[in-house]
């Protein structure tokens, strides 16, 4: 290209050390919460036993991290504010990284972008130093006062790079940016305490800690019954941690904590097979609540991705998606009363009102209210397979009382409910059921248990039907008259395409001309299920899958959990269906012995448990 005698050559210049620090600490320091990060890194590297954390205003205004480590020299804090500059590296190779930080990149970029000062003490001497960083321009050391440990002070965020000012968020935002990045490493570290304070008010105050207490503490998971213990390993890889139940969850995934060697990650490898192994037991876009660590040989692992350390590579990403999804599987796959949700049913009352007082209880005097608050129920009745009679049934509600009152007490008689009470059972023992909908029942520690009849069974019976799909295909019973149902065209068009699968399912069908298709076979599991209403809701099931074409059974199978699922609402016990004693305790059993009991097919609850806490709250009683 020919340049006019005008047009001057575009020069090749070398940037000052100012300009490249400020574009380096675009990548490194995107917000306040990335410096914070960087600095309670540096912290627990230096070994402290105790770090405290002050932000004003998200951090924009100021961040102040102090720790008890080892504290640095004057010749050690000159090197600190320079790039590439670490104590954290034994060798060049990148490969055996022992420490949060290693990069060097840190501090530098935050004196770039801000007015920073660094007060350190190494323990065992005579006084402290201090230096300063503001925009680029480096200070000289120089004596100061201040305990054993390292002090670090940063004001003015991002005041020499105005355009990344601009674009920060609320401080409101920021701070719970900062407190995430705050809780994620905190759990990293249970044998430090955590103290953080947004504009002077504690946000966190955590002491040295076990394992379990440290990731109860930072999932804020008191509301649930419990959290599950997850061990795993494959090969070199091991996994450990906690897990809440399926009924615990949130609308985003801050909710997952992951560390992989010891380094918290936002890692999507992670983060899917998590989402896969709750894929079955939870709500449609909600997301699980977890604190995992996995170890990982450092050969076959690759932190150096990105300036924020929080991605990783791995040289077979395949073997720790299945290490994440089996452990989670094993720990999820529990029967119902092991770990649940104590509904949150004073989150709407406002402030708490003053105590009420009430008079003294009297031992032993209390009035007995009668169990007997309805008809009693029908003696019970049994199929074949051992499973009370009448399940999958709809029968009218009550009718003895008005429809807002509509109680079934069980048969009961004092020594045989003091028996039950006595039982080992999470769930308890049945004592009515309320509304045609709700099985009450109370355990051994006098908690009151709640469970939803229609969606209990409805777990039963998916996991039924999965068993017998896993084994080779569902136990079919062909109808006494085949039934046709008439459906849409493209319906018979996406059901007539699977027929071998549909006949695994147990429903065998063959064309009838037209828009019409003939049933000869019905799962056996689902009892009297109408044909015409499920093979709708199959349809549309295998029809919203793009991927599950004739020419792709595995993609199938790998929909064939929600097509069961699809199949068991229809086999479930309704609303409204009238239970007898036995059969609502035979029930409660069975939901103790069956995996992921604690959620339906559509991940909702189906239990919950009231304890005596929780009933003096809702009447004012604490």
């Amino acid at each position: 290209m020919n340049m006019s005698p005008d047009s001057s050559q575009p020069v090749i210049r070398r940037l000052s050390e100012q300009v490249v620090n400020r574009i380096a600490a675009g990548e490194v320091i995107e917000r306040p919460a990335a410096a914070l990060k960087e600095l309670v890194e540096n912290a627990i590297d230096s070994g402290a036993r105790r770090i405290g954390i002050r932000l004003d205003r998200g951090g924009m205004d100021r961040i102040e991290v102090t720790d008890d480590g080892c504290g640095m020299s004057p010749d050690d804090l000159r090197l600190a504010v320079e790039r590439h500059c670490t104590s954290k590296l034994r060798d060049e190779t990148l490969v055996r990284i022992s420490t949060l930080g290693f990069r060097g990149e840190a501090l530098p970029s935050i004196g770039a972008a801000a007015r920073l000062a660094v007060m350190s003490r190494p323990r065992g001497a005579e006084s402290a130093w201090s230096i300063r960083v503001e925009g680029g321009v480096v200070g000289e050391p120089e004596p100061c006062a201040g305990p054993p440990g390292t002090r670090v002070l940063v004001e003015d965020m991002f005041f020499a790079t105005p355009a990344r000012r601009k674009f920060l968020k609320s401080p409101r935002v920021e701070s719970g940016h900062a407190e995430n990045v705050v809780r994620r490493l905190a759990l990293s570290a249970p044998h430090i305490a955590f103290r953080l304070e947004f504009d002077t008010r504690v946000i966190l105050d955590l002491p040295v800690q076990d394992q379990a207490a440290r990731v109860a503490a930072i999932l804020e998971s008191g509301h649930a019954d419990g959290l599950l213990p997850v061990e795993g390993q494959r090969g070199d890889l091991k996994l450990s941690g906690f897990i809440c139940a399926p009924s615990v969850h949130r609308a985003t995934a801050n909710g997952q904590m992951l560390l992989v060697n010891g380094r918290p990650v936002v890692d999507p490898v992670l983060r899917t097979a998590v989402r896969v192994a709750y894929r079955n037991v939870m709500e449609h876009g909600r997301h699980a609540v977890v604190a995992l660590s996995l170890e990982i040989p450092p050969e076959q692992v690759d932190v150096n991705v990105h300036p924020a350390k929080t991605e990783l590579r791995y040289a077979d990403s395949a073997a720790v998606r299945a290490l994440v999804i089996g452990s989670l599987g094993r720990a999820l796959g529990t029967g119902a009363g092991v770990a649940g949700v104590r509904p949150d049913l004073l989150q709407s009352r406002g402030p708490s009102p003053a105590r009420i007082w009430y008079p003294p209880e009297q031992q032993g005097s209390a009035p007995e209210i009668s169990p007997r608050l309805a008809m009693p129920p029908d003696p019970p009745r049994h199929d074949g397979a051992g499973f009370p009679a009448g399940f999958g049934e709809s029968t009218l509600p009550l009718a003895a009382l008005p429809a807002a009152r509509q109680v079934t007490a069980a048969e009961s008689s004092p020594e045989r409910d003091e028996a039950a009470a006595r039982a080992d059972h999470p769930l308890g023992a049945a004592m009515a059921q309320v509304l045609g909908t709700y099985i009450l029942s109370q355990t051994a520690d006098g908690a009151l248990v709640l469970v939803d009849q229609h969606a209990a069974h409805e777990r039963l019976t998916h996991e039924k039907l999965r068993q017998q799909y896993m084994g080779g295909e569902i136990r079919a019973q062909r109808l006494l008259l085949p039934e046709v149902v008439d459906l849409v065209p493209r319906q018979v068009d996406v059901l007539l395409s699977f027929t071998p699968a549909l006949a695994r399912l147990g429903i065998e069908i063959e064309p009838f001309g037209g828009t019409a298709v003939l049933v000869r076979t019905m799962p056996a599991l689902l009892g009297r299920e109408d044909p015409a209403a499920m093979l709708r809701d199959l349809a549309e099931e295998l029809e919203a899958d793009d991927l599950a074409t004739p020419a792709q059974a595995d993609a199938l199978d790998a929909r064939m959990d929600a097509v069961i699922a699809r199949m068991a609402c229809h086999g479930s016990v309704r609303a409204g269906r009238r239970m007898t004693h036995e059969e609502m305790n035979a029930l409660l059993r069975d939901m103790e012995r069956t995996p992921r009991s604690g959620t339906c097919s559509h991940g909702r609850p189906t239990w919950i448990r009231l304890e005596k806490g929780d009933l003096e709250r809702l009447f004012g009683r604490r």
